[in-house]
């Protein structure tokens, strides 16, 4: 690469939060030059593919770079351009092969067994039974409805000895007693049929259960074989990487370019000097993947591997982690019951699991009159705008209910990257957490939690829009996903690095909030300009 004219970075990349150093672009750009390339991967790398980089200096501080692919391409994990992966899971003689064959092996055996003419014959006969006797029942139902009603007319006139009150009495007793020896009769029948399917079905959930023991056991030895190397040439497999969580890995751990990278780097005495990671093709169904953006690495199944290799590297800090400096509150509107303050980008609503600095906390130093439940809502980290805080407990559940009933009214400011086209619209996409790489979240259109957003385009400036985005439902990154998602606007807020590219900031301001004061019962409307 000609980088002499490149200053190198003074601390590794941040693989949680970065913005890619010009090295990383330079290697980025070669590496996207030579898939262009390879006709033979096009189909599969249109249907997208993270790819990632890492730049390098070996003993002599001569520059290089490494890349790497997720998961395999064209069916193999080794291809001459790109780093090997930590394990070869598709090695035909390896470990997690063989294991696979046998777990294979029973999921045939369950499948002949649930699929086989004996275990349908049974099914039959159950269903066949079953409909005998609803049958059986309802007929005999029909002539005690009839029965019944002959013996209310001959009761009606009135002319009936007590011999013949006795008679149809014994009627209505005997046939009580045919209805329930029917029933018994039918479900000693079912009973035995049951018992036989029961019998049948006891060797499919051993089988299962084997299975699943078989499984678990596998994923255990595959993970052992998982070593991964750190910058102080300490090695450990995925299970001790895990093990402080309490959990094994999740599937596919270790399987991403990170990892790949710096395993390759720390085992050929190499010093990783900065890297990025970014998509190539087709964003995948329910997620926001843009073609060539970069993206940082996911928490579930990179973030404990990565913090385990980064230790002896000198790395940049994760600005999301640390406390923004000490200024005064921003406060739009306070009174005896409630509070508004305006959040700045980067700061915290509430404290986290490991930055103790939020807007709560400062406000409970400079107003510690509020007591009880205190937090009526709350903003993205790196959302700016409104937010709204009650000071004793009555105010919170009124302004909670408010919410609940959605008669408090949001409305936020937005830059979009892109273009909208058209000038107003709803968003109906429904949203869940993406378990594997949270906080992100991804459209799901049958387990999804409803999502609705209203849209407005105010400007449309130097191929970027300006929008103001009124969500109807309250999902988290509700409006990062409505706006970046293809479904939706199919344009990334500015500066989202989750879902579009990383900026100064994330451009997107809670403005106005209208609501009914809960001690006054007057109408508030409270707005705050966007810095932006």
């Amino acid at each position: 690469m000609d980088v002499a004219t490149i200053e190198l970075p003074r601390q590794f990349t941040c693989p949680f939060l970065y913005e890619p150093h010009p090295l990383a672009l330079k290697a980025v750009e070669r590496v996207q030059q030579y898939v262009a390339t390879r006709d033979d991967w096009a189909e599969e790398l249109a249907a997208g593919k993270m790819l990632g980089v890492l730049v390098a200096q070996d003993d002599d501080g001569r520059l290089g770079y490494l890349a790497a692919f997720s998961g395999n391409l064209a069916g193999s994990v080794h291809h001459d351009y790109f780093v090997p992966p930590v394990y070869d899971l598709l090695d035909p003689q390896g470990e997690f092969k063989r294991g696979e064959a046998q777990i294979t092996a029973i999921n045939h055996e369950v499948e002949r067994l649930e699929q086989s003419p004996e275990r349908e014959a049974l099914l039959q006969r159950e269903a066949s039974a079953r409909r005998e006797m609803e049958e059986e029942i309802a007929r005999f139902k029909a002539i005690m409805t009839r029965h019944k009603q002959e013996r209310d007319e001959r009761r009606a006139k009135n002319d009936l000895t007590a011999e013949q009150q006795e008679e149809l009495l014994n009627q209505s007793r005997f046939e009580k007693a045919e209805l329930k020896r029917i029933r018994q009769r039918h479900q000693a029948l079912l009973q035995g049929i049951t018992e036989e399917i029961s019998d049948y079905s006891a060797h499919i959930d051993e089988l299962k259960a084997r299975r699943k023991m078989m499984s678990e056991a596998l994923q255990e030895r595959i993970f052992r074989l998982f070593v991964v190397t750190n910058a102080h040439g300490e090695r450990r497999d995925l299970v001790e990487v895990f093990k402080p969580l309490g959990t094994l890995p999740p599937a596919g751990a270790g399987e991403c370019c990170a990892p790949r990278l710096l395993n390759y780097a720390f085992n050929h005495n190499l010093r990783p000097v900065c890297m990025a990671e970014f998509w190539w093709g087709a964003s995948p169904v329910g997620e926001v993947r843009h073609h060539g953006h970069f993206y940082p690495a996911c928490r579930s199944k990179c973030k404990p591997i990565l913090d385990f290799m980064l230790q002896g590297l000198d790395v940049e800090d994760n600005l999301l982690g640390q406390p923004l400096e000490e200024t005064a509150l921003d406060v739009v509107y306070d009174d005896p019951w409630l509070t508004v303050l305006n959040k700045p980008s980067g700061m915290l609503t509430v404290p986290g699991k490991l930055l103790e600095d939020s807007l709560l906390t400062r406000y409970q130093e400079a107003f510690p009159e509020a007591a009880g439940p205190i937090v009526v809502h709350r903003l993205d980290q790196e959302t700016s705008g409104l937010v709204m805080f009650a000071k004793d407990k009555d105010t919170h559940k009124h302004l909670q209910q408010q919410f609940e009933r959605h008669t408090i009214k949001k409305r936020y400011i937005a830059l979009l990257d892109g273009e909208v086209m058209a000038d107003e619209g709803i968003i109906d996409l429904p949203l869940r957490p993406d378990v594997d790489d949270r906080p992100r979240q991804r459209v799901d259109l049958e387990y999804g939690k409803p999502a609705v957003t209203q849209y407005r385009v105010l400007e449309r400036r130097n191929g970027q829009t300006l929008v103001a985005l009124q969500p109807l439902t309250g999902r988290t990154h509700q409006l990062r996903v409505h706006a970046s998602h293809q479904q939706g606007l199919n344009c990334p807020i500015v500066g989202d690095r989750l879902y579009g590219k990383a900026s100064t900031r994330l451009m997107l301001h809670a403005q106005s909030i209208t609501f009914t004061h809960p001690a006054t019962g007057q109408p508030l409307i409270l707005q705050s300009l966007p810095p932006f």
